[in-house]
């Protein structure tokens, strides 16, 4: 005897001006004709290319969404310059560790570098300053306060390994991340690093002044 399970579903109306459907990413590569020249892809479509973005055909190379990695337009911009180079220079590098990642809701999101996650697996001893934006004057006066900036880094060198932003103008600071992980700045960089006041981009000082226990508005 079957059992059958009934759900009731509650189906309610809003009305929009946008709506925006976000429901993963795949690499495209469909339609490109890549049987055609005989390219391989893997098991998710996505081109397989060598450490220089050449395929098993030498005088093509990919870049982008078609390849590995984050699907990020930026992502596809530094693999662009790394392309040229490699084919005009003979040498390109992209630091895929310091690619940043920004999720344009309200509050923002924005991070670049490791995870606690991501440390703790790799058996990486860290340290965390943290800074909210409550307690700064910038957003207080901006009447939009809620988030914080988190600062991960080595617990003995105190090399930066990840920067974590929720709040406002999060898509913009975390670009002070990005050169400060390219760069192999510490925490203690940033912290000694004058920042201009009344700025959002102080939650960002004292977040790395809070690493070492340091932050003087919270």
């Amino acid at each position: 005897m079957q059992t059958f399970t009934h759900k009731i579903l509650t189906i309610s109306q809003l009305d929009a001006d946008v709506v925006l459907v976000a429901i993963g990413r795949r690499p495209y590569t469909a339609g490109l004709g890549l049987e055609n020249i005989g390219l391989e892809t893997d098991n998710r479509g996505r081109i397989v290319i060598d450490q220089e973005y050449r395929t098993k055909i030498p005088h093509i190379r990919v870049i982008g969404d078609v390849t590995f990695g984050p699907m990020l337009a930026h992502k596809a911009e530094e693999e662009a310059v790394a392309v040229i180079e490699y084919i005009t220079k003979n040498y390109g590098h992209v630091n895929y560790g310091a690619i940043p990642s920004v999720m344009y809701t309200h509050p923002e999101v924005a991070w670049v570098g490791q995870n606690e996650a991501e440390l703790k697996e790799a058996g990486v001893k860290y340290k965390i300053g943290s800074f909210p934006f409550s307690a700064n004057s910038r957003a207080k006066t901006n009447a939009d306060s809620d988030g914080m900036v988190k600062f991960l880094a080595d617990a003995e060198t105190d090399r930066i390994l990840g920067i974590h932003i929720v709040g406002p103008n999060a898509g913009e600071m975390i670009a002070e991340g990005v050169l400060a992980l390219e760069y192999g700045a510490s925490s203690e960089d940033v912290a000694r690093t004058s920042h201009a006041h009344p700025t959002l981009a102080e939650a960002f000082k004292e977040a790395a002044m809070a690493t070492h226990g340091k932050a003087i508005h919270y």
